[in-house]
């Protein structure tokens, strides 16, 4: 199996219960074949839901922020993403993301949309966050871009099929919606 960057992951399986040591086996479970307990007195079924995963389209001075996992091939860029941590919103954990990856302080403007990443058994939730400070890139990453909307609307993220979905997505809503801020309309003094 091949993860969204085109590397091959081989799927984990859980093979012992957690709860009591005996071996996990394949059985229907409300119509689905699911892994659980072969003790039936345990009862544990490894239900193997989907991980929610928050992404990024970090806006910074003005231009669309592209990141590179170090692990990566040389020239494929994506969003910053990272996994929802206990007792996180979403829009905690893109923000923490944010900083931890990009050395920046985020602030989400919006939600763009929910996708399902099912190679990898995710929920991808993502956000467009403006970003400022500093940049320092952490160790996860290789290298950034900074494109303008327009290198953005032509930019191919090759094999990454959920980033193109999620910034063409990004680019329709603020096509429809977005008022660029330096002509926004300011409000009158004291108001």
């Amino acid at each position: 199996m091949q993860n969204d960057s085109g590397i091959c992951i081989t799927p984990m399986l859980m093979t012992y219960c957690p709860q009591c040591g005996n071996k996990l086996e394949p059985m229907p479970i409300d119509g689905v074949e699911r892994r659980a307990c072969v003790f039936r007195e345990c009862g544990f079924v490894h239900w193997d839901n989907p991980v929610p995963v928050v992404a990024a389209l970090t806006e910074y001075q003005g231009k669309i922020l592209l990141a590179r996992n170090a692990r990566w091939p040389a020239g494929l860029f994506s969003l910053v993403t990272g996994y929802l941590e206990r007792n996180e919103t979403p829009k905690e954990a893109v923000v923490r993301e944010v900083k931890e990856e990009l050395g920046l302080d985020g602030e989400v403007l919006d939600f763009i949309g929910c996708y399902s990443f099912k190679k990898k058994n995710q929920v991808i939730l993502a956000h467009w966050v403006q970003a400022t400070g500093e940049l320092k890139i952490g160790t996860e990453l290789s290298e950034v871009k900074l494109l303008s909307q327009e290198e953005l609307r032509h930019w191919s993220f090759g094999p990454l099929t959920l980033t193109t979905a999620i910034v063409t997505q990004w680019l329709e809503n603020t096509k429809r919606t977005k008022v660029p801020r330096s002509i926004a309309p300011q409000p009158p003094n004291g108001i």
